[in-house]
Protein backbone atom coordinates (compact mmCIF):
# COMPACT_ATOMS: atom_id res chain seq x y z
CA UNK A 1 0.00 0.00 0.00
CA UNK A 2 1.52 3.32 -1.07
CA UNK A 3 1.75 6.04 1.56
CA UNK A 4 0.77 9.63 0.72
CA UNK A 5 1.29 12.66 2.96
CA UNK A 6 -1.42 15.33 2.63
CA UNK A 7 -0.55 18.67 4.22
CA UNK A 8 -3.61 20.73 5.05
CA UNK A 9 -5.60 17.52 4.73
CA UNK A 10 -8.37 18.66 7.07
CA UNK A 11 -9.23 21.64 4.86
CA UNK A 12 -11.83 21.93 2.13
CA UNK A 13 -9.98 20.51 -0.87
CA UNK A 14 -7.57 18.52 1.28
CA UNK A 15 -10.30 16.51 3.03
CA UNK A 16 -11.99 15.59 -0.25
CA UNK A 17 -8.64 14.51 -1.67
CA UNK A 18 -7.95 12.38 1.42
CA UNK A 19 -11.27 10.60 0.84
CA UNK A 20 -10.40 9.94 -2.82
CA UNK A 21 -6.95 8.63 -1.88
CA UNK A 22 -8.33 6.24 0.73
CA UNK A 23 -10.99 4.99 -1.68
CA UNK A 24 -8.22 4.36 -4.25
CA UNK A 25 -6.36 2.19 -1.75
CA UNK A 26 -3.65 4.57 -0.56
CA UNK A 27 -2.51 4.91 3.05
CA UNK A 28 -2.88 8.57 4.03
CA UNK A 29 -1.04 10.66 6.60
CA UNK A 30 -2.38 14.16 7.35
CA UNK A 31 -0.49 17.13 8.75
CA UNK A 32 -2.74 20.08 9.66
CA UNK A 33 -2.40 22.68 12.42
CA UNK A 34 -6.17 23.43 12.33
CA UNK A 35 -5.52 27.15 11.77
CA UNK A 36 -8.18 27.12 9.05
CA UNK A 37 -9.88 23.76 9.52
CA UNK A 38 -11.77 21.65 12.05
CA UNK A 39 -10.76 18.53 13.98
CA UNK A 40 -14.22 17.02 13.43
CA UNK A 41 -13.39 16.56 9.75
CA UNK A 42 -11.20 13.60 10.75
CA UNK A 43 -14.20 11.64 12.04
CA UNK A 44 -16.21 12.71 8.99
CA UNK A 45 -13.55 11.21 6.72
CA UNK A 46 -13.77 7.99 8.74
CA UNK A 47 -17.57 7.94 8.39
CA UNK A 48 -17.26 8.17 4.60
CA UNK A 49 -14.37 5.74 4.06
CA UNK A 50 -14.37 3.48 7.11
CA UNK A 51 -10.72 4.46 7.63
CA UNK A 52 -9.30 7.03 10.03
CA UNK A 53 -6.09 8.40 8.52
CA UNK A 54 -3.02 8.99 10.66
CA UNK A 55 -3.05 12.61 11.79
CA UNK A 56 -0.39 14.99 13.10
CA UNK A 57 -1.09 18.49 14.41
CA UNK A 58 1.85 20.85 14.03
CA UNK A 59 2.95 23.94 12.13
CA UNK A 60 4.97 23.15 9.01
CA UNK A 61 6.82 26.45 9.46
CA UNK A 62 8.57 24.84 12.45
CA UNK A 63 11.56 23.18 10.77
CA UNK A 64 12.46 21.13 13.86
CA UNK A 65 9.01 19.54 13.95
CA UNK A 66 9.16 18.88 10.21
CA UNK A 67 12.56 17.20 10.63
CA UNK A 68 11.29 15.11 13.53
CA UNK A 69 8.33 13.97 11.43
CA UNK A 70 10.55 13.14 8.45
CA UNK A 71 12.94 11.08 10.58
CA UNK A 72 10.13 8.57 11.14
CA UNK A 73 8.45 8.79 7.72
CA UNK A 74 11.06 8.47 4.99
CA UNK A 75 8.92 5.73 3.41
CA UNK A 76 6.39 8.25 2.06
CA UNK A 77 5.71 7.69 -1.66
CA UNK A 78 4.21 11.10 -2.42
CA UNK A 79 3.18 14.44 -0.96
CA UNK A 80 0.14 16.57 -1.79
CA UNK A 81 0.69 20.06 -0.42
CA UNK A 82 -2.39 22.13 0.44
CA UNK A 83 -1.18 23.79 3.64
CA UNK A 84 -1.27 27.54 2.99
CA UNK A 85 -3.16 30.67 3.95
CA UNK A 86 -5.59 31.59 1.18
CA UNK A 87 -7.70 34.69 1.95
CA UNK A 88 -6.94 37.29 -0.72
CA UNK A 89 -8.19 40.27 1.30
CA UNK A 90 -6.30 39.27 4.43
CA UNK A 91 -3.11 38.81 2.42
CA UNK A 92 -3.32 42.44 1.28
CA UNK A 93 -3.69 43.63 4.87
CA UNK A 94 -1.02 41.31 6.32
CA UNK A 95 1.39 40.33 3.53
CA UNK A 96 4.20 39.11 5.80
CA UNK A 97 1.88 36.57 7.40
CA UNK A 98 1.25 35.09 3.95
CA UNK A 99 4.83 35.18 2.70
CA UNK A 100 6.15 33.66 5.92
CA UNK A 101 3.58 30.85 6.20
CA UNK A 102 3.21 29.90 2.54
CA UNK A 103 6.95 29.88 1.77
CA UNK A 104 8.42 28.51 5.00
CA UNK A 105 6.02 25.57 5.02
CA UNK A 106 6.85 24.69 1.41
CA UNK A 107 10.62 25.10 1.75
CA UNK A 108 10.75 23.06 4.96
CA UNK A 109 9.02 20.15 3.25
CA UNK A 110 11.36 20.31 0.26
CA UNK A 111 14.36 20.36 2.57
CA UNK A 112 13.41 17.13 4.35
CA UNK A 113 11.80 15.35 1.38
CA UNK A 114 14.02 16.31 -1.59
CA UNK A 115 13.37 13.06 -3.45
CA UNK A 116 9.64 12.49 -3.71
CA UNK A 117 6.55 12.78 -5.88
CA UNK A 118 5.00 16.17 -5.11
CA UNK A 119 1.62 17.67 -6.07
CA UNK A 120 1.27 21.38 -5.44
CA UNK A 121 -1.98 23.26 -4.91
CA UNK A 122 -1.62 26.21 -7.28
CA UNK A 123 -4.23 28.55 -8.73
CA UNK A 124 -5.55 30.17 -11.87
CA UNK A 125 -4.82 33.50 -10.15
CA UNK A 126 -1.38 33.27 -11.76
CA UNK A 127 -3.00 34.22 -15.10
CA UNK A 128 -4.63 37.45 -13.90
CA UNK A 129 -6.85 38.89 -16.62
CA UNK A 130 -5.94 36.56 -19.50
CA UNK A 131 -5.20 37.86 -22.98
CA UNK A 132 -7.32 35.15 -24.60
CA UNK A 133 -9.82 32.51 -23.53
CA UNK A 134 -9.85 29.70 -22.68
CA UNK A 135 -6.50 30.26 -20.98
CA UNK A 136 -3.96 27.45 -21.30
CA UNK A 137 -0.82 26.54 -19.35
CA UNK A 138 1.41 28.40 -21.80
CA UNK A 139 -0.27 31.76 -21.26
CA UNK A 140 1.87 34.52 -19.76
CA UNK A 141 1.96 34.83 -15.98
CA UNK A 142 0.61 38.26 -14.99
CA UNK A 143 1.66 40.34 -12.02
CA UNK A 144 -0.29 39.08 -9.03
CA UNK A 145 -3.12 41.23 -7.70
CA UNK A 146 -2.48 40.16 -4.09
CA UNK A 147 0.26 38.74 -1.86
CA UNK A 148 -1.71 35.47 -1.80
CA UNK A 149 -1.58 35.27 -5.59
CA UNK A 150 2.08 36.17 -5.52
CA UNK A 151 2.83 33.26 -3.16
CA UNK A 152 1.37 30.88 -5.75
CA UNK A 153 3.48 32.36 -8.54
CA UNK A 154 6.70 32.32 -6.53
CA UNK A 155 6.00 28.84 -5.13
CA UNK A 156 5.74 27.52 -8.69
CA UNK A 157 9.12 29.14 -9.43
CA UNK A 158 10.63 27.56 -6.31
CA UNK A 159 9.37 24.13 -7.34
CA UNK A 160 10.55 24.55 -10.93
CA UNK A 161 14.03 25.65 -9.85
CA UNK A 162 14.25 22.84 -7.28
CA UNK A 163 13.21 20.23 -9.85
CA UNK A 164 15.90 21.41 -12.30
CA UNK A 165 18.69 20.50 -9.90
CA UNK A 166 17.01 17.46 -8.31
CA UNK A 167 16.09 14.86 -10.96
CA UNK A 168 14.68 12.55 -8.26
CA UNK A 169 12.19 15.25 -7.27
CA UNK A 170 9.06 15.01 -9.42
CA UNK A 171 6.32 17.62 -9.21
CA UNK A 172 2.93 18.51 -10.66
CA UNK A 173 1.47 21.97 -10.08
CA UNK A 174 -2.30 22.02 -10.45
CA UNK A 175 -3.66 25.43 -11.38
CA UNK A 176 -7.28 25.15 -10.49
CA UNK A 177 -10.09 27.52 -11.00
CA UNK A 178 -13.05 27.97 -8.57
CA UNK A 179 -13.69 24.88 -6.40
CA UNK A 180 -17.28 24.59 -5.16
CA UNK A 181 -19.70 21.92 -3.99
CA UNK A 182 -19.34 19.15 -1.42
CA UNK A 183 -18.99 15.39 -1.11
CA UNK A 184 -22.19 13.54 -2.18
CA UNK A 185 -22.49 12.14 1.35
CA UNK A 186 -22.91 15.74 2.62
CA UNK A 187 -20.48 14.82 5.43
CA UNK A 188 -17.65 17.14 4.30
CA UNK A 189 -17.64 20.41 2.38
CA UNK A 190 -16.45 23.99 2.49
CA UNK A 191 -16.28 25.25 6.06
CA UNK A 192 -15.41 28.97 6.03
CA UNK A 193 -14.46 30.68 9.27
CA UNK A 194 -16.56 33.81 9.75
CA UNK A 195 -18.14 35.58 6.79
CA UNK A 196 -17.41 33.63 3.58
CA UNK A 197 -15.19 35.32 1.01
CA UNK A 198 -16.35 33.02 -1.80
CA UNK A 199 -19.64 33.19 -3.70
CA UNK A 200 -21.13 29.73 -3.20
CA UNK A 201 -20.78 29.41 0.61
CA UNK A 202 -22.24 32.91 0.92
CA UNK A 203 -25.14 31.80 -1.30
CA UNK A 204 -25.82 28.72 0.82
CA UNK A 205 -25.52 30.62 4.10
CA UNK A 206 -27.86 33.31 2.77
CA UNK A 207 -30.35 30.66 1.62
CA UNK A 208 -30.45 29.03 5.04
CA UNK A 209 -30.78 32.34 6.88
CA UNK A 210 -27.29 32.81 8.32
CA UNK A 211 -26.54 35.82 6.08
CA UNK A 212 -28.48 38.67 4.59
CA UNK A 213 -28.83 39.52 0.92
CA UNK A 214 -26.12 38.46 -1.49
CA UNK A 215 -24.25 41.36 -3.09
CA UNK A 216 -23.35 40.80 -6.73
CA UNK A 217 -20.15 42.78 -7.18
CA UNK A 218 -20.53 44.47 -10.55
CA UNK A 219 -23.25 44.16 -13.19
CA UNK A 220 -21.58 46.34 -15.81
CA UNK A 221 -18.88 43.96 -17.03
CA UNK A 222 -18.60 43.32 -20.78
CA UNK A 223 -20.24 39.88 -20.42
CA UNK A 224 -23.64 38.62 -21.62
CA UNK A 225 -25.44 39.48 -18.36
CA UNK A 226 -22.99 42.08 -17.04
CA UNK A 227 -21.62 39.95 -14.17
CA UNK A 228 -18.17 38.42 -13.83
CA UNK A 229 -17.49 34.97 -15.26
CA UNK A 230 -15.52 32.17 -13.62
CA UNK A 231 -14.79 28.50 -14.23
CA UNK A 232 -16.44 26.59 -11.37
CA UNK A 233 -15.16 23.09 -10.67
CA UNK A 234 -16.74 20.51 -8.35
CA UNK A 235 -14.42 19.80 -5.44
CA UNK A 236 -14.75 16.02 -5.96
CA UNK A 237 -13.61 16.34 -9.58
CA UNK A 238 -10.72 18.46 -8.32
CA UNK A 239 -9.83 15.89 -5.67
CA UNK A 240 -9.68 13.16 -8.33
CA UNK A 241 -7.19 15.28 -10.28
CA UNK A 242 -4.80 15.18 -7.32
CA UNK A 243 -5.01 11.39 -7.09
CA UNK A 244 -4.43 11.06 -10.83
CA UNK A 245 -1.45 13.42 -10.50
CA UNK A 246 0.12 11.07 -7.97
CA UNK A 247 -0.42 8.16 -10.37
CA UNK A 248 1.06 10.24 -13.19
CA UNK A 249 4.19 10.98 -11.16
CA UNK A 250 4.63 7.33 -10.23
CA UNK A 251 4.94 6.52 -13.92
CA UNK A 252 7.76 7.53 -16.22
CA UNK A 253 7.09 11.03 -17.55
CA UNK A 254 8.96 13.20 -20.02
CA UNK A 255 9.72 15.88 -17.43
CA UNK A 256 9.98 16.07 -13.65
CA UNK A 257 8.03 19.36 -13.54
CA UNK A 258 4.53 19.65 -15.03
CA UNK A 259 1.69 22.18 -14.82
CA UNK A 260 -1.99 21.43 -15.49
CA UNK A 261 -5.14 23.51 -15.48
CA UNK A 262 -8.03 21.95 -13.56
CA UNK A 263 -11.46 23.34 -14.39
CA UNK A 264 -14.45 22.55 -16.57
CA UNK A 265 -13.32 24.58 -19.56
CA UNK A 266 -16.55 26.58 -19.31
CA UNK A 267 -17.34 29.93 -17.76
CA UNK A 268 -20.43 30.75 -15.71
CA UNK A 269 -21.47 34.21 -14.61
CA UNK A 270 -22.41 35.15 -11.06
CA UNK A 271 -26.06 35.40 -12.08
CA UNK A 272 -25.90 31.98 -13.75
CA UNK A 273 -24.58 30.51 -10.50
CA UNK A 274 -27.38 32.17 -8.52
CA UNK A 275 -30.01 30.92 -10.97
CA UNK A 276 -28.54 27.41 -10.95
CA UNK A 277 -28.65 27.31 -7.15
CA UNK A 278 -32.29 28.43 -7.13
CA UNK A 279 -33.24 25.72 -9.62
CA UNK A 280 -31.29 22.97 -7.84
CA UNK A 281 -32.43 23.83 -4.32
CA UNK A 282 -35.89 25.25 -4.90
CA UNK A 283 -34.93 28.23 -2.71
CA UNK A 284 -35.41 31.79 -3.94
CA UNK A 285 -32.38 33.96 -3.19
CA UNK A 286 -32.35 37.58 -2.12
CA UNK A 287 -29.59 39.48 -3.91
CA UNK A 288 -28.68 43.06 -4.78
CA UNK A 289 -26.30 44.66 -7.23
CA UNK A 290 -23.20 46.40 -5.90
CA UNK A 291 -20.05 48.03 -7.30
CA UNK A 292 -17.15 46.07 -8.74
CA UNK A 293 -14.41 44.94 -6.36
CA UNK A 294 -10.86 46.08 -6.93
CA UNK A 295 -8.70 43.37 -8.46
CA UNK A 296 -11.54 41.20 -9.80
CA UNK A 297 -10.93 39.96 -13.34
CA UNK A 298 -13.76 40.21 -15.86
CA UNK A 299 -13.78 36.60 -16.92
CA UNK A 300 -11.54 33.56 -16.82
CA UNK A 301 -11.99 29.92 -17.70
CA UNK A 302 -9.46 27.28 -18.54
CA UNK A 303 -8.32 25.10 -21.39
CA UNK A 304 -8.13 21.74 -19.61
CA UNK A 305 -7.17 19.59 -22.59
CA UNK A 306 -3.64 18.99 -21.29
CA UNK A 307 -4.94 17.49 -18.03
CA UNK A 308 -7.42 15.39 -19.98
CA UNK A 309 -4.62 14.09 -22.21
CA UNK A 310 -1.80 13.58 -19.70
CA UNK A 311 -3.69 12.76 -16.50
CA UNK A 312 -6.64 10.96 -18.11
CA UNK A 313 -8.86 13.30 -16.09
CA UNK A 314 -12.21 14.89 -16.93
CA UNK A 315 -14.63 17.06 -14.97
CA UNK A 316 -17.87 15.10 -14.65
CA UNK A 317 -20.13 17.21 -12.42
CA UNK A 318 -22.43 19.91 -13.76
CA UNK A 319 -23.02 23.33 -12.23
CA UNK A 320 -26.35 22.01 -10.95
CA UNK A 321 -24.52 19.10 -9.25
CA UNK A 322 -22.19 21.59 -7.59
CA UNK A 323 -25.02 23.75 -6.28
CA UNK A 324 -27.12 20.86 -5.00
CA UNK A 325 -24.22 19.25 -3.15
CA UNK A 326 -23.25 22.60 -1.59
CA UNK A 327 -26.85 23.08 -0.43
CA UNK A 328 -27.05 19.59 1.12
CA UNK A 329 -23.81 20.29 2.97
CA UNK A 330 -25.17 23.61 4.28
CA UNK A 331 -28.30 21.84 5.49
CA UNK A 332 -26.14 19.24 7.25
CA UNK A 333 -24.14 22.01 8.94
CA UNK A 334 -27.36 23.65 10.07
CA UNK A 335 -28.32 20.48 11.91
CA UNK A 336 -24.86 19.56 13.28
CA UNK A 337 -22.43 21.62 15.35
CA UNK A 338 -18.97 22.09 13.89
CA UNK A 339 -17.44 24.21 16.63
CA UNK A 340 -13.74 23.45 17.14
Amino acid sequence: MMKILVTGGMGYIGSHTVVELIEEGYEVIIIDDLSNSNIKILSQIEKITGVCPTYFNFDLCDINKVRDFASFHQDIDGIIHFAAFKAVGESVLDPLKYYKNNFYSLINILEVFPKTNFVFSSSCTVYGEPDSLPVNEFAPIKKAESPYGNTKQIAEEILSDFAKVNPAFRVVSLRYFNPVGAHPSALIGELPIGVPHNLVPFITQSAIGKRGAIVVHGNDYPTPDGTAIRDYIHVCDLAKAHVLSIKYLLKETETNYSVFNIGTGRGNSVLEVINSFEEASGVKLNYTMGPRRNGDVIQVYGDVSLAEQKLNWTAKNSLSDMMLSAWKWEQYLNENSFEN
